[in-house]
């Protein structure tokens, strides 16, 4: 029996890697470069927690738990890239349109720009608010 087939066998009912445990490992990777170059003990301890944590999550057997704790992860990333995503389409029209926050709901509502004073109303609670656009 080869080494591939060892493994695979002993991988069985584990985990295995997936994205929460490939991002430890590069948490892990910058702490060890930050300790390189300043020495400082408790960062290469910190480093070393997550490339615990992280060969702990590969090998474990509770699949159900660190699913869940991927899921959480991921939908966590999601939300940083819509912002991000949010925030770039807003910095592109930020010469044609302005943006304002509903006094009451803070959603955010987008107006043209050059139209002097205007009534704005909220499309989510139909307040009204006046702004200069």
């Amino acid at each position: 029996m080869g080494f591939r087939e060892r493994m695979a066998r002993f991988m069985y009912g584990r985990y295995g890697n997936d994205q929460l445990s490939g991002c430890y490992l590069g948490i892990a990777a910058v702490c060890f470069i930050i300790y390189l170059f300043t020495s400082f003990f408790p960062v290469y301890l910190i480093g070393a927690g997550f490339v615990i944590y992280s060969i702990y999550r590969i090998l474990s057997k509770n699949t159900a738990k660190m699913a869940a704790q991927n899921q959480k992860f991921l939908n966590w990333r999601y939300g940083l890239a819509v912002k991000k995503n949010r925030d770039r389409q807003r910095w592109e029209q930020r010469k044609i349109y302005r943006f304002y926050q509903c006094p009451s709901c803070r959603q955010k509502v987008r107006v043209p720009k050059g139209r002097g004073k205007i009534a704005i109303t909220c499309p989510k609670c139909r307040t009204e608010f006046i702004k200069k656009s």
